[in-house]
């Protein structure tokens, strides 16, 4: 599965790509997250709970951040054990352009799912994937234009 997105967030690029990178902005915006910490330069832990059509599940995962090419680009992989609802494996490149005092911000996320999840089908995988990344930029939107307060660690 792969999902397309372009967007443009009210501030600059440096703003964006430090709040991308800030784990109480993550935190926050991540539907269902539970916990979020680095647990080396450039690794994430995390606990997200989200239910997927009739499956809810705990998921505990790792997520690697490429940031080779930062602040104008930047990669991710990840992976979350979800018990026996399955597993989910995925990967973003984000494109951070300059436009003025605004962002515009571009991704390609790719999924794959195993286990029970996998049993659901493409379709509410794809759509559940949607709504999912939808609510993270909405909230980071918010974020971004002061709408949201973020908490301190």
């Amino acid at each position: 599965m792969e999902i397309q997105e372009e967007l443009t967030i009210p501030a600059r690029r440096e703003e964006v790509y430090r709040a991308l990178n800030d784990v109480n902005v993550l935190k926050a915006c991540i539907p269902g997250c539970e916990e979020l910490e680095w647990s080396g330069e450039n690794q994430l832990l995390a606990k997200v709970t989200l239910k997927i059509g009739p499956v809810k599940a705990r998921f505990g995962g790792k997520v690697c951040l490429d940031a080779s090419q930062a602040p104008g680009a930047f990669s991710l992989s990840g992976e979350g054990d979800g018990g026996i609802a399955g597993f989910a494996k995925g990967s973003a490149d984000v494109e951070l352009i300059e436009d003025g005092e605004k962002t515009i911000l571009r991704y390609i996320a790719k999924a794959e799912t195993g286990g029970k999840l996998a049993q659901l089908g493409a379709r509410l995988l794809t759509s559940t994937a949607k709504k999912l990344s939808k609510m993270f930029f909405e909230a980071f939107e918010k974020v971004m234009n002061g709408e949201m307060e973020v908490e301190k660690a």
